[in-house]
């Protein structure tokens, strides 16, 4: 029952912007919670590197003293890569194509986020 509100929040993530292309929703420790995913992308893949990214960019964000981690925004030549917390015990990730309004979608992020902490 949890997963599929979780699969609808994505499913209306994804829904708010022709620019985003996957999201998942990720435990701390890489499981995958729910996930709306183009056929060919590997959810296992995607829990383990967002739970690996998350974990760096924690350290790197205690280390050089820039406080507590909010997000972390890849970008890369075929697009967009963001995660960000969504509660204390997971992680909302989201594939975006390279020409994506990120103002847009962070705002959409971040609700999204709030709904899936509010569930979890």
């Amino acid at each position: 029952m949890r997963a599929d509100m979780l699969t609808s929040i994505l499913n209306e993530l994804n829904g708010t912007s022709a620019d985003i292309e996957a999201s998942g929703i990720i435990s701390t420790d890489g499981l995958i919670m729910a996930a709306v995913l183009p056929q060919g992308l590997d959810e296992d893949r995607l829990g383990a590197m967002s739970a690996a990214m998350l974990s760096l960019g924690d350290r790197t964000s205690q280390e050089l003293a820039r406080g507590g981690l909010e997000q972390v925004l890849i970008k890369g030549a075929k697009g967009y890569v963001l995660m960000t917390y969504a509660g204390n015990e997971a992680v909302l990730t989201v594939m975006a194509k390279p020409n994506a309004k990120l103002g847009l979608i962070f705002l959409d992020v971040k609700r999204a986020a709030e709904s899936v902490a509010a569930l979890i």
